[in-house]
């Protein structure tokens, strides 16, 4: 057994800190969990009161290679004897290059690619804006409904939900276009994802000619959703829209911070509908832990905006360059990639059995990235928050860490390392049945 309880959870000194934390921390950060960690491994993390849990949210999908990753930690540590930092800007280095390079030769495409580093998944979506709208002189971007890109200003008017990430922050920016996202589940009249791709298309190509193909700069998709709870759109509309944004000469950008670096089973989720898009955001999975995000594509448009157009101080610092490289290598090594696929293989046949809880309205996703859809009842679907709140409890009292996502807040999602073994698997989800058990039977 991999949980070991030695405490109530939260346990007296993870207590004690939460006291500390509400005094000397804003009150605007959330916490899925009261517990303070003090160490992790693999897919285990180890409570400041001794108590072990297994990890089914993985950081919010950043440590796919796992707590305390070897190869990373040995990246990090070797950079550390060299410099922390330099800022690229004002003497640039070697592994900045070097994981650009790398990142150009992995992403989908034959055409010549470039790279540019920044800190966080908003950054990367806030710099593909720029750069789409730089080569392309078009001020609109369209996004979609249940959308999640980011906190800063951009990236927040992007995202679609409005509690907690866009209340009382507005004014938005300008030049933002929402279109329906096909959410099979949510789709009024049928679930079948052809018609509802054909349908949500439609929907799509009138959002857009409201304002003009000729006016619009980018189109940005995540390929599954993420906050918006774990949605895998349909291969046949992300075809469609490259096909759009081809013919009317708009930059399709693919999200892919949350998908990317086998979370889905491929290095990216892209592949599994076989778009190409032309720029691509990328942050999570990629350091390992450490804080990096990209954006990767074309190099006619990623070379669109001047020289000093771009950038940031501490953007593609090279400590967090020499984890991420560390991360391609275990990806193109194969090791990661293949137990990815694995679990793609394991976990829809193994959830499916969770049907047959009556609350379990939709069970979904692609790879390691699977979601529950909680509903009071599944001829009304409306949403029960509550329950996943129930179950998310239920199952950290008794030693697993989950997540919940969806517009509605009724999903709870899975985002297991991707190096966890068989028997935390096992074991991880034996909790999560008996907490489905008692809130969503």
């Amino acid at each position: 057994m991999t949980i070991s309880l030695k405490t109530e959870v939260p346990g007296p000194r993870s207590r004690e800190l939460m006291a500390e934390r509400q005094a000397a921390v804003a009150r605007g950060l959330s916490h899925v969990t009261p517990v303070f960690i003090a160490r992790g491994e693999g897919a285990v993390l180890e409570d400041v009161d001794g108590n072990r849990f297994i990890d089914f949210a993985a950081g919010l999908a950043v440590l796919s290679a796992g707590h305390l990753a070897v190869p990373v930690v040995e990246a990090v540590r070797e950079q550390s004897r060299g410099f922390l930092h330099a800022c690229f800007h004002v003497t640039p280095y070697e592994g900045y290059v070097r994981l650009c390079a790398a990142l150009n030769r992995l992403a989908p495409g034959t055409f010549p690619k470039k790279s540019f580093l920044a800190n966080s998944g908003a950054e990367a979506v806030e710099n593909a804006v720029k750069i789409a709208r730089a080569a392309t002189g078009r001020p609109a971007v369209v996004c979609f409904e249940h959308g999640f890109h980011g906190r800063t200003y951009m990236a927040m008017t992007l995202t679609a939900k409005e509690r907690p990430y866009k209340l009382g922050f507005g004014p938005f920016n300008p030049g933002v276009v929402r279109a329906p996202f096909p959410y099979c589940y949510r789709w009024p009249g049928t679930q079948d994802p052809e018609r509802v791709s054909a349908e949500c298309f439609a929907a799509f190509e009138q959002s857009v000619r409201d304002v003009g193909p000729d006016q619009v700069a980018a189109i940005i998709i995540e390929p599954v959703l993420g906050e918006g709870g774990f949605v895998p759109a349909p291969a046949s509309f992300l075809q469609k829209l490259r096909a759009f944004c081809t013919e009317h000469k708009i930059v399709f950008i693919a999200d892919e911070v949350q998908t990317g670096f086998g979370r889905t089973g491929e290095l990216f989720a892209c592949a599994r509908s076989g778009v190409v898009p032309d720029l691509m955001t990328l942050a999570k999975g990629l350091g390992g832990g450490m804080p990096i995000s990209a954006v990767v594509g074309r190099a006619e448009l990623m070379d669109a905006p001047m020289v000093g157009g771009i950038g940031g101080t501490f953007g593609g610092n090279p400590v967090s360059c020499a984890a991420a490289l560390a991360v391609l290598e275990l990806c193109e090594q194969g090791d990661l990639l293949r137990r990815a696929r694995a679990l793609a293989e394991k976990l829809p046949g193994r959830l499916a059995v969770l049907r047959r809880f009556g609350k379990v309205g939709d069970i979904r996703g692609q790879g390691a990235m699977q979601a529950l859809e909680l509903v009071k009842d599944r001829q009304s679907k409306e949403p029960d928050q509550e329950a996943v709140a129930a179950v998310i409890r239920h199952c950290y009292e008794r030693g697993l860490i989950l997540m919940s996502a969806g517009t509605y807040g009724n999903v709870i999602r899975l985002l297991m390392p991707l190096v966890i073994t068989d028997g935390q698997l096992e074991e991880g989800l034996a909790v999560l049945e008996s907490g489905l058990e008692r809130f969503a039977g």
